[in-house]
């Protein structure tokens, strides 16, 4: 594996890590401050390895179409597991869940079926802003439970929530239409390896 598949990887690694801390930390015994700190420290990681695989396989010349399977897959193994997390704390509502769960499920099989045809299908621009926005609301997400935790700025949980929630939503929509975007994209896929 290369360098930027290996950080493309830690991800995978440190998801499970994340929500085995989250869910059960504090009956392991973590103290509150600990564990929050933990959890802060295992999603920037996740976040930063997100962010540095791409520039480090495009300035190494290992742009690959493993790597382009490959980080989507990692991506959605992290963030699912985390938004899995803030649905057990009821801060993130179980219906986006699931549609974002539907729709990052559906877009891995289109996905494949391009591979199929020989094609890796890149990120896209929407699909990017959709990935800042799931980054946005894992991390007010995380932001409102570590406040919870600590017994932080109590005045302002119900406000906070409001915020987290709003952000969620626009994650959705961008979600939905980036999909509806992969879909046009695919199409155009399809019909260029039938005329050809």
């Amino acid at each position: 594996m290369s360098t930027a598949d290996k950080l493309t990887a830690s991800r995978m690694l440190l998801s499970p890590v994340f929500f085995v801390l989250f869910v059960w930390g504090a009956k392991l015994g973590l103290e509150a401050r600990i564990l929050v700190a933990l959890l802060w420290l295992l999603f920037g990681l996740m976040e930063v390895s997100d962010l540095f695989d791409g520039m480090v396989a495009r300035k190494q010349g290992m742009v690959s179409s493993f790597g382009k399977l490959f980080d989507p897959f990692a991506d959605v193994f992290a963030r699912l597991s985390y938004f899995l997390c803030f649905v057990s704390a009821s801060i993130m509502p179980i219906w986006i869940f699931l549609i974002i769960m539907y729709r990052e499920f559906s877009q891995l099989f289109l996905r494949q079926l391009a591979a199929e045809k020989g094609v890796a299908m890149a990120a896209r621009k929407g699909g990017k802003a959709k990935a800042v926005f799931y980054m946005l609301s894992g991390l007010a997400s995380l932001a409102y439970w570590s406040m919870n935790s600590l017994g932080l700025f109590k005045s302002f949980y119900k406000s906070a929530k409001m915020i987290v929630l709003f952000i969620y939503l626009v994650a959705l929509v961008l979600s939905l239409a980036s999909f509806l975007d992969y879909i046009i994209q695919f199409r155009k896929i399809s019909m260029t390896t039938k005329t050809e």
